[in-house]
């Protein structure tokens, strides 16, 4: 099984990372693979909406979010970490969870999806939500923990004093494995669920 995690914090050792590093541990010792990618610090621009990927299969911005469809594609499961800054998840990520999402015709059902926010005091709720509605839209299944995925602390380092936001980050690790396992062995015996075509209604007339 792999795992991709996505770390939005511009601070590669931040308390976004100290977060994501305590769900690898669990990773590791279930024997899961993980590969971090950090994309808080990326020159990395928003979607236009021009649809090119439609043509193409890819952004048209050729940068970390090509490089990232190409690991997603092949991952049971995807962490999404990011700092609160403004009550919401950090403008870098969400450029390029926009465009990955966007871009990337791959079938996305199934591949399980969970979000981590780092706070020093509020936000981590919004941000939460916010990143969670990715995950919902493709028809990923949302990994719950034992309270909503956070962590606290303001200096570099101080989450690892956060022990509850630790211990939730365990749980959180431990689920998603027991999600990925459970619809693997879904997925051999009854397949993937039955799929109708599309139907899109535009609500102007």
């Amino acid at each position: 099984m792999k795992v991709l995690i996505i770390n939005g914090s511009p601070n590669k050792n931040g308390n976004t990372a100290i977060a994501l590093k305590e769900m690898v541990k669990v990773f590791e010792a279930e024997g899961v693979q993980t590969e971090t990618v950090c994309v808080g610090n990326l020159p990395v621009r928003g979607c236009i909406g021009c649809r090119g990927c439609r043509k193409s299969g890819k952004c048209v911005f050729d940068d970390i979010v090509n490089e990232l469809a190409v690991k997603l594609e092949a991952a049971d499961g995807l962490i999404v970490g990011s700092p609160v800054y403004y009550a919401s998840a950090n403008a870098t990520l969400v450029a390029v969870l926009d465009r990955l999402f966007y871009s990337t015709g791959f079938d996305k059902t199934m591949k399980v999806g969970a979000a981590v926010a780092a706070a020093r005091r509020g936000g981590i709720s919004s941000t939460f939500d916010q990143l969670n509605k990715y995950f919902t839209i493709s028809g990923m299944p949302v990994v719950s923990g034992q309270y909503w995925n956070g962590i606290h602390g303001c200096a570099a380092g101080e989450a690892n004093e956060d022990g509850e936001g630790l211990q939730m980050m365990r749980t959180l690790a431990r689920n998603a494995v027991f999600l990925m396992k459970s619809i693997e062995l879904g997925k051999k015996q009854y397949g993937l669920p039955k799929k109708e075509e599309r139907v899109s209604t535009n609500f102007i007339r």
